[in-house]
């Protein structure tokens, strides 16, 4: 019987320390993870009864030196984060080629997931700026 793999994505923007945006603007790394669930620790079983597990990759991506308050320390944060999920994804899918979804659909999914934080990062560093 062939087991097919399930696939799961998910980019968690995760600080170092958990938080509030005082302390995350003086951490400015965003965590890239990718997904995907394999025969390894089991969190359910697929259809045929076939274990399915869950395979994580992650990867820190530092925002140290952008300007989040400006367009272009968003951009280059944003080209960061996107570099990182397709890493992280092609990681997986070279150790995992059977499974589904393809790398770009995990790619997107992760960094869809980590530009939330980055984006309360910069919405915090803007802010800052306007109180400051």
């Amino acid at each position: 019987m062939k087991s097919t793999l399930l696939h799961r994505a998910a980019a968690t923007a995760v600080l170092g320390l958990p938080c509030a945006i005082a302390i995350a603007q003086q951490t400015q790394e965003v965590q890239v993870q990718a997904t995907r669930a394999v025969n390894a620790k089991s969190i359910g079983r697929n259809m045929y009864g076939v274990p399915i597990l869950d395979l994580s990759l992650a990867y820190n991506v530092s925002l140290k030196d952008l300007d989040l308050s400006r367009s272009a320390g968003v951009q280059e944060a944003e080209r960061r984060v996107k570099a990182a999920a397709r890493e992280a994804c092609k990681a997986v899918g070279h150790q995992y080629p059977a499974g589904t979804p393809k790398e770009s659909d995990c790619a997107k999914a992760a960094s869809d997931e980590a530009m939330v934080k980055v984006h309360r990062l910069a919405a915090a560093a803007e802010a800052a700026g306007k109180h400051g």
